[in-house]
């Protein structure tokens, strides 16, 4: 999985980590919200996992791309906390992506990052769900 370490930093500081980031972050408008279209909370699926993500109040836009009301998305994997192999990036604006996933629960959230790869403010992050894959 590729990450970058301006993410990590950023979610770090969501989180509660100790991280001081020199910018200030994006605002997010009111009512944004992420959400993960599929697999559904509690659903038992096969390798690879497809996930689609979802994007309310807000648009997409790669990362390093500045435009009001918009960001790309950061897939945790299995963390609370940030964790350098557990979170994807997609710095491309993409919507959907596949991960392979060992056999067992997993937990899956979206995290919208601005064009610096900083979460907005609010953060604009889905409910977390919990998946088994055969």
């Amino acid at each position: 999985m590729r990450t970058y370490l301006v993410a990590a930093l950023a979610l770090g500081t969501l989180f509660g980590g100790s991280v001081a980031l020199a910018q200030e972050r994006t605002p997010s408008p009111a009512g944004a919200e992420a959400y993960i279209i599929s697999p559904k909370d509690g659903a038992t699926v096969d390798n690879p996992v497809r996930v689609q993500f979802g994007l309310k109040g807000m648009g997409i836009a790669p990362a390093g791309i500045k435009f009001d009301n918009t960001g790309h998305h950061h897939l945790l994997i299995d963390t609370d906390a940030p964790a350098s192999d557990k979170i994807v990036h997609f710095g491309k604006g993409q919507t959907e992506t596949t991960v392979t996933l060992t056999p067992g629960k997993h937990t899956l959230q979206l995290l919208l990052g601005d064009s610096n790869h900083v979460p907005h403010s609010p953060p604009v992050l889905s409910k977390k769900i919990t998946i088994t894959v055969k």
